[in-house]
């Protein structure tokens, strides 16, 4: 495997849809992955993460890479891995945070405080509205941006299934590395509304009608979109 020649052969294998080819790539280049994803540490992403980001920018590699070029995979791919990263980081993940949003929801953040001590409860959407001068889309959109990951543990439908759960208890790291990299290739082939469905829903930890609320939707539409889109990814993944 350490074989320019041998290297070729997997690659070729690969981008020709071998499964076990692939996974033998990325194997052979996870300590690369690993050591460009720890170069971003501190910069408010888990390292488990970064290296997840860092494998799916591999597999964008293995898949474009031309052997005739005449340089190594791993020379190939770290330009394209780091980019991977670096898009990430900047974009807040799937879906971009605008400047804007971030401005607005330090001003919403320093009212609440001030409300929460003044009233001893938090306060509703539309007394931020009128607090802060913003409509409800942009109170929406700032309040968004304030909400924590949440964790692949957490349940995404009522029968208990989660992320984790596709991700599997045994295995190597590897193979868990591999199969995050298939869900987060899922989750970027979604289309731009169930992206932000995902996103609102499972890492922002906003409710059904807040999320159709933000989106111009009806809590039954936002609850419609959510089944297909668990069954999307669990025929993807699974």
């Amino acid at each position: 495997m350490n074989s320019y020649k041998d290297n070729g052969i997997y690659i070729e294998k690969a981008q020709a849809g071998d499964r076990d080819a692939e996974e033998q790539l990325i194997r052979a280049n996870y300590p690369l992955a690993v050591s460009l994803a720890r170069r971003f540490m501190g910069r408010g992403c888990e390292l488990e993460d970064l290296i997840q980001l860092a494998l799916f920018g591999l597999l964008k590699a293995i898949k474009s890479f031309d052997p005739e070029r005449g340089c190594a995979l791993s020379t190939y791919a770290v330009p394209l891995i780091i980019g991977e990263i670096r898009k990430f980081l900047r974009d807040d993940g799937l879906i971009k945070v605008s400047r804007e949003s971030k401005k607005n929801s330090a001003i919403l953040l320093r009212l609440r405080e001030e409300f929460s001590a003044k009233h001893g409860r938090e306060p509703h959407i539309d007394e931020l509205c009128s607090l802060s001068g913003l409509d409800r889309d942009s109170v929406m959109c700032a309040l968004d941006a304030q909400r924590p990951v949440a964790s692949i543990s957490e349940p995404l439908t009522d029968d208990g299934f989660t992320v984790e759960s596709v991700l599997g208890d045994g295995g190597s790291s590897i193979d868990k590395a591999f199969m995050r990299i298939a869900l987060y290739d899922a989750l970027s082939r979604l289309p731009e509304q169930w992206k932000k469905i995902v996103i609102m829903r499972y890492y922002r930890d906003m409710s059904q009608q807040q999320t159709a609320e933000a989106l111009g939707l009806s809590q039954v539409k936002v609850s419609r979109e959510e089944k297909k889109i668990i069954a999307e990814l669990r025929k993807s993944i699974i």
